[in-house]
């Protein structure tokens, strides 16, 4: 008798642990979500522009979105912004419907922060021509989107599904004249996804400034 008490004792906490583990299993893909990865829903976040508005990744639904991640003061950044590279790209997005929204991820005190009047009259200065400039000064979506440079770019279609991320184009220099002739792989993206086609480069090494976290 004692021994099937024992006995059933076991299977119970056997029983038990297998739950739990099934349970933690079913658990996991979905906590891993909250990380940004090409081929998956682009996570959600809500951030304050350089002109005081909120905006949301989720209000963009239906759109297709562009995210840069920025600093003026970095060399690569400069390399397209100084050269208008940049600026013409965020235009022809914006008349062709896409969605462009910039995130500055450094912190206070670090290179690439900047405020109020100071940030503005610097956007007008660089020649700044997308949606909204957001400010992510604790880093919370940088990390969330695990940007690692300045500029890191993704691309995400209408239904929300991240479809790029890395580099820019794939000339990693600060010089100007290399823009000229670069594969543009925003551009590619973007064009292999309207016209219903697979996007066959999703993923690239993003090359500049590391975020100022």
């Amino acid at each position: 008798m004692f021994r099937k008490v024992i006995f059933t004792a076991l299977a119970m906490i056997l029983g038990v642990a297998i739950f739990s583990a099934v349970a933690k299993d079913k658990e996991a893909p979905v906590s891993s979500q909250t990380t940004a990865m090409v081929g998956q829903a682009a996570p959600d976040f809500a951030l304050t522009a350089a002109d005081g508005k909120s905006y949301s990744l989720s209000s963009f639904k239906g759109k297709y979105v562009v995210l840069e991640w920025v600093n003026f003061d970095c060399p690569f950044v400069k390399k397209h912004y100084g050269s208008g590279n940049m600026p013409k790209m965020q235009k022809m997005m914006a008349d062709n419907g896409v969605v462009w929204l910039s995130i500055c991820s450094s912190a206070p005190g670090k290179q690439g922060h900047f405020a109020g009047k100071e940030l503005m009259e610097r956007m007008k200065a660089e020649g700044y021509a997308a949606m909204a400039y957001l400010i992510d000064a604790d880093g919370k979506v940088g990390r969330m989107y695990d940007a690692k440079t300045t500029p890191h770019m993704f691309v995400i279609d209408p239904k929300g599904m991240l479809i790029y991320a890395g580099a820019i184009d794939d000339r990693p220099t600060t010089k100007f004249e290399d823009i000229k002739g670069a594969a543009n792989y925003i551009q590619a993206a973007l064009e292999s996804s309207q016209a219903g086609k697979e996007v066959t480069t999703r993923n690239t090494v993003p090359y500049g400034c590391s975020v100022k976290y």
